[in-house]
């Protein structure tokens, strides 16, 4: 039997903890709020671990069965990690996805927020913070652009047209030295690629309609399960590099999105040839 979610309370869950312990501190971080984890692009702020205490003392009231496994959490305690595979039910939290551009003054970061039962991605929340709006998912239902005045827009892939023309997210930072110089002369071929740092941001471009495709390497549960199963819901081909489909357990392996099949083949054929 598949869990229950109540995907409206979690996403006035994520823009309680926005109110409370995030937008008060943007643009306002003090001394000593912003440390370094393992590069100097890879940061956390007080924000990120306030806002991941009110979030998992909610969950705790919504979902008082579930594993909490938030991005914060996982630092301090590694082998939290290793519990989501075996989950019946769980809860995956990035309270604050582009971390050093919210550090940085820039309004390009998100909350993400998935629901894992038994192995799977059955739910997702996407919040922007900014402009108090969600992009929702249930699996089976759809994924869904929910704005602050109550309008509703379903997220829908656009077709693909042709590799020159197309345009895309392509986040190669994570790639050894040689394959990153083979994968970015490949992407000389596509009309446009970038990378916002931010895959809250980047998925639901894709998923309204503004990209072509996206590709990522490193795999961290709480960047790319909601995501991810948005994109399958509005009509995008899903997978990891070698064909097989993506779980809540994967941090490796890679995953690239596309408008469909032949798109998603043409792709990884010709720019992300990483064998």
């Amino acid at each position: 039997m598949t869990a229950t979610i109540d995907i409206a309370a979690l996403a006035n869950l994520l823009q309680e903890a926005a109110v409370e312990e995030i937008l008060p501190r943007f643009r306002n971080l003090g001394d000593g709020d912003v440390r370094m984890k393992t590069e100097a692009i890879d940061l956390v702020t007080e924000a990120d671990e306030a806002a991941e205490r009110v979030i998992r003392k909610g969950i705790e009231a919504i979902m008082p069965d579930a594993l909490f496994v938030g991005e914060e959490l996982v630092a301090a305690d590694p082998a939290l990690l290793d519990r989501l595979k075996g989950a019946e039910l769980a809860v995956v939290v990035d309270p604050i996805d582009g971390t050093f551009n919210f550090a940085s003054g820039l309004t390009l970061f998100g909350m993400i927020l998935a629901v894992v039962s038994k192995g799977e991605t059955i739910g997702g929340v996407i919040y922007d913070p900014i402009g108090n709006d969600w992009a929702l998912v249930e699996k089976g239902s759809g994924a869904w652009i929910y704005r602050p005045d109550g309008s509703q827009e379903q997220m829908q892939v656009r077709p693909s047209g042709p590799l020159e023309q197309m345009i895309g997210i392509a986040n190669t930072g994570f790639f050894d030295i040689e394959t990153r110089r083979k994968i970015l002369s490949n992407l000389a071929e596509v009309r446009l690629f970038t990378s916002y740092r931010c895959a809250a941001h980047e998925y639901r471009l894709l998923g309204q309609g503004h990209m072509d495709f996206a590709m990522y390497n490193k795999l961290m549960p709480w960047d790319h399960l909601a995501g991810a199963l948005m994109m399958q819901e509005a009509g995008a081909h899903v997978a990891r590099f070698d064909g097989s489909p993506y779980l809540p357990h994967h941090t490796s392996g890679g995953l690239l999105v596309a408008s469909d099949a032949d798109a998603w083949q043409e792709l990884r054929e010709r720019i992300f040839t990483v064998d």
